[in-house]
């Protein structure tokens, strides 16, 4: 059974309140070859547009050319595994929210990687919470997650719900959600957050599970229904959406998205990317860019951004095991 420590402790909060001080330095562009940003997710979820809108900042100051690369499959192992196999060189690095790297070693029988010995972590670059939220197969009337809860209950059959990878921080947090709710739910995995969101859209799905990214442009434009969000506070993007907690629910996951490079490559490069991260999360375009997709800019030093990785794994660990899942593949 998942207990309001096992879920509180799921918090990323050590990211929010690093005190970051790297003063970022002048530098030339670090590499010559086009750079390459690998997402494990499909084109037009929430993971590839914050990866485009980085890309843009890198371009000219890490990179003259730096590509975006979608190499979706395997709940995003995939880009992983490629990104931990590439050339050391700061031409190819992977960007990725949290879970592959702080949720799948406790979540998935066996991994072809380990976070911490095949990948340097170079720095956060946006910050993030997860909405849940409720599409057109649930009534109308449903207006909060208890009311949800109950409608669960109702339709036995129906009481479903979408995630963007199995073993991944959103299937967790609906897992965590039935279990306080005392609600039998199915969890239906994706390749990525557009297809889920596509189905929950298409009321195939009553709910799902989505960073803030993904959900907010359809919260906007009424097609979806946000019941709640993951944060330890309201989302200043939607300041009347209630947390979990809230509404009831001690439920309480902040995540970051950040970027890795293959072990080994050079240290004056990782020094180089990550001077470029600090200056892209300073600028305008960033800062707006990710405001429109609900996130904020982040940064830390590889050193701290390590510290939060190696935090983050052992967070995870009681609430994965708490929940007896275990994924084969």
């Amino acid at each position: 059974m998942l207990t309001r420590r096992h879920l509180l402790a799921a918090s990323t909060v050590g990211l929010l309140s690093s005190g970051a001080s790297f003063v970022p330095r002048a530098f030339a562009q670090a590499t010559k070859k086009p750079a390459h940003v690998i997402v494990g997710f499909p084109a037009g979820g929430g993971t590839d547009v914050i990866a485009r809108i980085l890309a843009d900042g890198l371009r000219g100051s890490y990179a003259s050319t730096v590509l975006v690369e979608n190499k979706p499959g395997a709940a995003a192992r995939i880009a992983v595994e490629y990104v931990k196999n590439a050339e050391p060189d700061g031409s190819v690095m992977l960007f990725t929210p949290d879970f592959p790297m702080t949720v799948y070693p406790h979540s998935f029988r066996s991994l072809s990687y380990d976070p911490l010995r095949d990948f340097i972590a170079v720095s956060p670059a946006a910050k993030s919470m997860l909405t849940y939220n409720i599409g057109p197969a649930v009534s109308e009337s449903v207006k909060t997650l208890a009311e949800f809860a109950q409608w669960c209950n109702a339709n036995p059959g129906k009481a479903s719900y979408a995630t963007t990878a199995a073993g991944g921080t959103p299937h967790f947090v609906g897992m965590m959600f039935a279990n306080a709710a005392g609600v039998a739910m199915t969890p239906v995995h994706y390749r990525g957050g557009a297809p889920a969101l596509q189905d929950l859209l298409g009321g195939h799905v009553p709910a799902s599970v989505n960073p803030i990214s993904e959900s907010l442009p359809f919260a906007k434009s009424g097609t979806l229904r946000i019941l709640a969000v993951t944060g330890s506070q309201r989302s200043s993007f939607l300041p009347d959406v209630p947390t979990m907690a809230e509404a009831g629910y001690q439920v309480v996951v902040e995540s970051w998205l950040g970027v890795f490079v293959p072990a080994k490559t050079p240290a004056d490069i990782v020094d180089a990317l990550n001077a470029a991260i600090a200056e892209a999360a300073k600028s305008s375009h960033m800062i707006e860019n990710l405001a429109k997709v609900g996130n904020t800019t982040a940064f830390q030093t590889p050193a701290q951004f390590a510290a939060t990785v190696r935090a983050d794994l052992a967070r995870w660990a009681p609430v994965v095991k708490a929940s007896g899942f275990v994924a084969d593949d």
